[in-house]
């Protein structure tokens, strides 16, 4: 996949602005109660929760992974989300011993928790580990499809010889689904990158350039006046 065509499935994938798409794969118990807290503060700095995960040690770590609505995430975004957050956790109290949080960014073999997500990895290896079994099954593996509604297509890597490899898979059912880290997606990771920057270069110079020609144009106006 070319940068140019990976850009175009991140916007063909991404909702209609304005909207906030729902995460369809959830972890239930105090990930979901911790979520319920910091999504709304989340989104309203502009940015969109994908997941919840609370270690088990003694000294819990409480990771909370987050993104751009484009897919992309930086140090400083992390930094912002962690500021904002933490007062407000630390108010409602969701975890009663001890903490601490951390805030990143999916990274590339990332959890895929909305639709979106699922219709931009078409093609690419995935795992998935589904709460409601499937033909008997909980585990699979394999490349997927597409997306049919709120089901992913997903085509087996250990289908039998004269067995359909082909599964539709319940988005909501599924307890994790997560990216498998390969050369192809690498690749695809970083030409979407050099696009994003190209595109931000891109926005930047634009950006000057409007100012400008304003600032001229402002002058140019006092001067006749």
């Amino acid at each position: 996949m070319v940068a140019s065509e990976a850009l175009q499935a991140d916007a063909d994938a991404s909702p209609a602005p304005g909207t906030v798409e729902p995460r369809l794969v959830i972890v239930p118990g105090l990930p979901a109660r911790v979520a319920a807290i910091a999504e709304p503060v989340i989104e309203s700095l502009g940015y969109r929760l994908v997941r919840v995960k609370v270690s088990a040690a003694e000294e819990a770590t409480l990771q909370i992974m987050a993104e751009r609505p484009d897919g992309t995430m930086t140090v400083e975004d992390c930094e912002t989300i962690s500021r904002t957050l933490s007062p407000i956790l630390d108010e409602n109290d969701p975890i009663e011993k001890a903490y601490r949080l951390e805030v990143s960014s999916p990274g590339i073999d990332r959890p895929l928790v909305r639709k979106s997500d699922f219709d931009r990895s078409t093609g690419h290896l995935v795992r998935i580990e589904m709460e409601i079994p499937v033909d008997g099954r909980k585990r699979f593996r394999g490349h997927l499809v597409g997306t049919e509604g709120n089901t992913a297509r997903l085509k087996r890597d250990d289908a039998a010889a004269g067995e359909d490899a082909e599964v539709l898979l319940p988005i909501e059912d599924m307890s994790d689904a997560k990216l498998v880290l390969t050369d192809e997606l690498v690749r695809d990771a970083l030409r979407s990158e050099k696009a994003a920057k190209r595109e931000a270069r891109t926005a930047k110079r634009e950006e000057r350039h409007r100012r400008l020609k304003s600032g001229k144009s402002g002058r140019t106006t006092q001067k006749g006046d």
